[in-house]
């Protein structure tokens, strides 16, 4: 058994504990929280697991990477905080852990990454003899490992195009939706997600890592956006209101281009209720997210992934598939011993040991 922490109790934090408990290769250890009010809670708890497990919560980060832990699935967010993301994850590695996160999207295409990011995470490596592998949903599988296994089943392919297509009002991250990706916020702000470079910095590494497989030469990344404002005043369940006039939705596209064409191309339409660009692209079952792959070549091939979890919430569902990569990686990395790994390096294994296996 490898004693693995989780960092972490948020949205992803939850599905994290969940995914490690279930893990027949894994044992929970610890769990760290940064909330004091959360301190000597059980895990189970915290999980929303309705059982205990017998693990406490604690935030005396000290204590638990002095005990040396084989692994620490890092759930902390990094998108407001990436500096406090990037000390505690080399901290943790500095201690001779394998660290999975989804916090640093610089790092998921380590090669591309800018040099505050990557070079203290190799000091770290040779430091401590831990390692980092970095990923999510999108950016992630959705745009790395699924493409690339769908395009092998082309003959030819012209393009390859990833679409996150999501009701943001169903996501749990209400500073995010609003700030950082401006659903409310009068048209005339500028959202930081849409700002000049930022959807490269977050999503290029992954253009990077899918040009990479595939064997082509990228001759530059474009960036295209959009933004729509609500017609009417909207109520969510879970945000409150957004006012007729604001921000309502954003559609933007990060594009390899190879010979002058984008061909290698990863979208995203984010409304914060369906009311609003209706004739922008939905999901299929007209719910309120979904992750979608289209292969145009011949034969054209389109796959749609709609996850769910937590009441049926889809948002939910994306952040525990984008734990169960990184969870299902870790006896891998175990294995594999110190270094920088990106989804290409690791391998998407099947659920092995737990087809049936139920938590209790």
């Amino acid at each position: 058994m490898i004693p693995t922490v989780v960092w972490g109790t948020g949205n992803v934090g939850r599905a994290a504990i969940r995914a490690v408990d279930a893990h027949p290769a894994l044992e929970l250890t610890a769990v760290i929280v940064h909330n004091p009010a959360k301190a000597g809670r059980d895990a189970g708890e915290l999980a929303g697991l309705g059982h205990r497990l017998g693990v406490a919560a604690t935030d005396d980060i000290a204590a638990v990477l002095a005990a040396r832990p084989a692994a620490v699935v890092y759930a902390a967010s990094g998108d407001v905080r990436p500096d406090d993301a990037l000390a505690d994850i080399t901290r943790a590695i500095t201690a001779g852990a394998a660290v999975v996160s989804p916090a640093l999207y610089p790092l998921y295409d380590h090669r591309s990454a800018p040099p505050e990011f990557r070079d203290p995470v190799l000091a770290a490596i040779a430091e401590g003899g831990g390692s980092l592998f970095a990923s999510g949903v999108d950016p992630g599988w959705g745009n790395d490992v699924l493409p690339l296994l769908i395009s092998g089943l082309g003959t030819t392919v012209d393009a390859i195009r990833c679409q996150e297509i999501f009701d943001y009002s169903t996501y749990d991250q209400p500073d995010s939706v609003r700030h950082l990706v401006g659903m409310g916020h009068p048209m005339d702000y500028e959202p930081m997600m849409l700002m000049p470079s930022i959807p490269t910095m977050v999503w290029g590494g992954q253009i990077r890592l899918m040009a990479r497989a595939l064997g082509v030469e990228l001759d530059e990344i474009r960036e295209t956006s959009q933004r729509r404002a609500l017609d009417t005043t909207v109520t969510t369940p879970s945000m409150g209101v957004f006012e007729a006039g604001t921000q309502g939705a954003i559609r933007f596209e990060v594009q390899g281009v190879v010979g002058g064409e984008p061909r290698i191309v990863i979208e995203h339409v984010t409304r914060i209720h369906a009311s609003c660009a209706p004739d922008w692209p939905l999901p299929p079952d007209g719910g309120a997210g979904a992750h979608r792959v289209v292969i145009e070549g011949r034969p054209r091939i389109e796959v749609t992934v709609e996850a769910t979890d937590e009441g049926d919430n889809r948002s939910a569902g994306g952040n525990a598939t984008a734990v169960g990569r990184l969870v299902g990686a870790i006896d891998w990395l175990v294995a594999a011993g110190p270094g920088l790994y990106d989804a290409l390096d690791v391998p998407l294994r099947p659920a092995v040991g737990r087809l049936g296996r139920k938590q209790p």
